[in-house]
């Protein structure tokens, strides 16, 4: 093991939970990569801080270890716009439940808040310095699978802007995973809903979308482009999914049970929206997978609005076509 001595500053609790008050520190001095420190979490729960060269300072990363003596193959598991410092999936998506009694080990990372999960251009002044890409396919992966002992077979899956980011980073590497899942999400950036789905999602955050790959115009738009680069998808197992905007029992009980009248509106009325515009990307994405004769398991819900409970509720559907991928026994 690796152990590097850094210092990270914790930046202050944002008025808005959404926008942070502050960007992540970034140390000068952190130009190597490796694992610092190792806490038990739970009985099959490990957390992780890694000082990433790439970004300048520590991320915190969760794994859930899978049932079994191993090797074992790894799936990435992306977070939702929040990045918060714990992932989502893990604090409102049940992933520790459902992959309890799973021969797969489970890597979430946090702390992605707004980022696309991309390398950016230029250092923001509200989401920091943003080298995800690389953080997530040359720097991680080193480290948690030769910790976990892994078979070396990798998927990757993720939810809203963690599903356009798994989707752009298969693409972005051919071969690498040997399985993606895009759940609620949106697929391309250079045409005109794609850059304006791209750019709301980074201000939401208080982000300047120009600082992530430049001007409308710069060519790296276009490269982040899943509809663009859908061939370089042939090969891998692709599971796709959304819903309509309309609540289930689960949306409406959450919408029952937020703090205040105002998050109550926000998550009725945003949810609605964001998953209707996912509904729309996704069959675009899934017409664009035909054309090219690429095959892909698509899953289109009558019900439910871009909320925790709904993503819960479709990660089973999203496994089975993962595990396959992974030679593992099919779910029961």
């Amino acid at each position: 093991m690796t152990v590097i001595a850094a210092t990270v500053a914790v930046p202050a609790v944002a008025d808005d939970p959404g926008v942070p008050s502050a960007p992540p520190a970034v140390d000068p001095a952190m130009t190597r990569t490796g694992l610092i420190s190792i806490e038990s979490a739970g009985p099959h729960r490990d957390h992780l801080r890694i000082a990433s060269a790439a970004m300048r300072r520590i991320i915190e990363v969760d794994v859930l270890r899978g049932t079994g003596s191993g090797p074992r193959p790894t799936l990435y598991l992306l977070d939702g716009v929040d990045g918060e410092t714990t992932s989502g999936w893990l604090s409102k998506g049940g992933a520790a439940e459902f992959f309890a009694d799973k021969p797969v080990d489970v890597v979430l990372t946090s702390g992605g808040t707004g980022s696309m999960y991309s390398d950016w251009d230029r250092h923001d002044a509200t989401l920091g310095l943003n080298r995800w890409e690389t953080f997530l396919t040359e720097e991680l992966p080193p480290i948690v699978e030769s910790l976990l002992k892994s078979s070396g077979r990798r998927a990757i899956a993720g939810v809203s802007m963690g599903a356009q980011a798994a989707m752009m980073l298969a693409q972005r590497h051919p071969g690498r995973y040997r399985a993606v899942a895009g759940m609620s999400g949106c697929y391309s950036t250079a045409d005109p809903l794609g850059h304006a789905v791209t750019t709301i999602t980074v201000a939401s955050r208080g982000g300047n979308v120009e600082n992530l790959w430049g001007p409308p115009t710069s060519p790296e738009w276009a490269e982040h482009d899943s509809l663009l680069g859908a061939a370089d998808l042939r090969g891998t197992a692709i599971y796709l999914s959304a819903a309509t905007g309309v609540p289930t029992g689960a949306d409406l009980v959450a919408i029952a049970q937020s703090p205040t009248v105002v998050d109550a509106l926000r998550l009725a009325g945003g949810g609605a929206a964001l998953e209707a515009g996912a509904r729309s990307c996704t069959e675009r994405f899934a017409a664009r997978l035909t054309e090219l004769n690429i095959p892909a398991t698509i899953e289109y819900d009558a019900a439910g609005m871009h909320s925790w409970p709904d993503f819960e509720a479709e990660l089973p559907r999203a496994w089975a076509v993962l595990s396959k991928a992974l030679e593992l026994p099919s779910p029961k």
